[in-house]
């Protein structure tokens, strides 16, 4: 009798410190207005609660859940125009401004207003800039991008000011202040000859000093790949562009990435490249441009080895194609000047077009000043935007694939440290939204998060590497509720160790709140 009594003890104990030590999960309610179509983003946690974006056609709201996902209030943003071009949301502990673009007539305005944890507007509709267009053509005017701190706002727009000069308006606000005060306003332009319209121009990147910067790329023909490569760089307080060519080496690029390392004062540049004209992918080239110095302190590539093929490639992939479709998702800086890059394989297959990575990244001209960024193969990380699941716009099926990603390690010399892989498959018919993966950081290590399928369910998947590539997988979980299907890329972390995730249930679109 005694025994029995220590045993149901001990199995009490070990139930309690596997639910204690074992994650937490909390769904939001099924509101019926949020449909499969609705736009969303997750703006985190404000002040004490946590606050989702939703847009339905010419509906916005803010719906503003308790810790438990429990819904407090949805705020009906009725002083948005009906039609929004586009926004962005810069989120801060206890509010967020909210820019976005919208026209009147044949104008573009590109508005901010300053909102609460409650849904509450502190400030504004403000108009920060307004633009002339005409009866045609594209209405997308101004792009924003903001410091890893938050504190430094761009506001920017480009356009062609004659046949051989483009012209930026560049507007940096202080976004941390109340009013997000204009700190400066520059009308810088660059030489831009017919040669070239075929140039391409890479993200643009505004680090915690109020430097901006971005790449401009050079090739030969529209169906040319990308030799040579110059980055401009204007630095905060000064009416100039610092103009420098980074080195390629003979190397041909593929789509090149920018990362601001604000703790070495520095940006990364990363790209794959290829050694021949229509050949494979062969390897990754780094470059680091250090802002003291102004110019390239380290340049590093690494050739691919048929060991990293083996281990990078698809199922029946050839072996030199191996990277092919890789795309660089992910670049972390290191606090020793060092960084690390993730890249993932995604491709699609169709019956009426097979897949080509050209047209994917480069299937326009982006010359265009209003079009300056890549195409990305995959939505916003934040931002979702339903796909029509009918393929009502296509002629034939699209099945979409996502597997592997490789994390390569880089020194402060930009040369290899070390490599893995997560090891995933994923694919889905005319969707990708229940596909890919997301990072979020715990201390020192970085946890990635997928779905696997299993018999016929999908799975969240956790796992965690840590700074010398140690891999370690958490056990699978399961949502407690089959119908929840999660979609963790377009998960935002609000805590050291908790995750906001959107799910579908059903045909709707609902929250979780996962505690690790």
């Amino acid at each position: 009798m005694i025994l029995r009594k220590q045993l149901v003890i001990l199995v009490s104990l070990l139930a309690f410190t596997l639910q204690s030590q074992g994650q937490r999960i909390f769904y939001s309610d099924i509101e019926k207005d949020d449909y499969r179509q609705t736009n969303f983003e997750i703006l985190g946690r404000v002040g004490s609660n946590i606050s989702v974006y939703k847009n339905m056609r010419n509906r916005n709201d803010v719906s503003i859940y308790d810790n438990e996902m429990k819904l407090i209030n949805k705020v009906r943003l009725d002083f948005l125009p009906d039609k929004i071009i586009n926004s962005d949301f810069i989120v801060y502990p206890n509010s967020y401004w909210m820019i976005y673009q919208h026209q009147k007539r044949n104008a573009v305005y590109c508005t901010a207003v300053h909102m609460d944890g409650n849904g509450k507007v502190i400030k504004g509709p403000v108009d920060l800039d307004t633009s002339q267009v005409g009866g045609f053509g594209d209405n997308k005017i101004y792009s924003t991008v903001w410091s890893d701190d938050e504190q430094q706002v761009m506001v920017f727009k480009i356009n062609r000011k004659d046949e051989k000069r483009l012209n930026f308006t560049l507007l940096r606000f202080n976004g941390k202040d109340a009013d997000l005060r204009l700190v400066e306003k520059n009308e810088l332009s660059m030489p831009s000859p017919d040669r070239d319209r075929e140039s391409v121009f890479t993200e643009f990147v505004i680090d915690n000093d109020g430097d901006f910067v971005f790449g401009k790329m050079g090739r030969s023909g529209s169906r040319e790949y990308i030799n040579r490569l110059d980055v401009y760089v204007k630095r905060a307080g000064q009416d100039t562009f610092m103009t420098r060519n980074l080195p390629l080496n003979d190397k041909t690029l593929d789509e090149v990435k920018i990362k601001a390392d604000n703790v070495n004062k520095k940006f990364i540049f990363n790209s794959f490249f290829y050694q021949q004209k229509r050949g494979n992918i062969d390897g990754i080239v780094n470059l680091v441009f250090d802002k003291k110095e102004g110019k390239i302190s380290s340049v590093g590539s690494v050739v691919f080895n048929d060991t990293m093929r083996l281990d990078a490639r698809s199922e029946n992939a050839p072996i030199k194609q191996a990277f092919n479709d890789y795309f660089i998702k992910h670049v972390i800086p290191k606090r020793d000047g060092g960084f690390a890059v993730l890249a993932e394989l995604y491709y699609t297959s169709s019956r009426q077009t097979g897949w080509n990575r050209w047209d994917y990244l480069y299937g326009f001209n982006y010359f265009s000043p209003n079009t300056w960024g890549y195409y990305s193969p995959y939505s916003s990380l934040n931002y979702y935007r339903w796909m029509d699941p009918w393929n009502r716009w296509g002629t034939s099926m699209t099945r979409h694939y996502a597997e592997n990603v490789i994390i390569m390690s880089f020194n402060k010399d930009a040369q290899l440290e070390w490599s893995n892989f997560v090891r995933k498959t994923q694919f889905d018919d005319n969707s990708d939204i229940f596909l890919s993966y997301n990072i979020f950081y715990t201390g020192r290590e970085v946890r990635f998060l997928f779905n696997t399928l299993e018999r016929r369910e999908l799975l969240l998947n956790s796992v965690t590497v840590n700074a010398e590539g140690v891999m370690k997988r958490d056990p699978t979980m399961k949502s407690m509720d089959r119908n929840y299907e999660f979609m963790p890329r377009f998960g935002k972390q609000i805590g050291a160790n908790t995750v906001v995730l959107p799910a579908m249930y059903k045909n709707f679109i609902c929250f979780a709140k996962v505690d690790f």
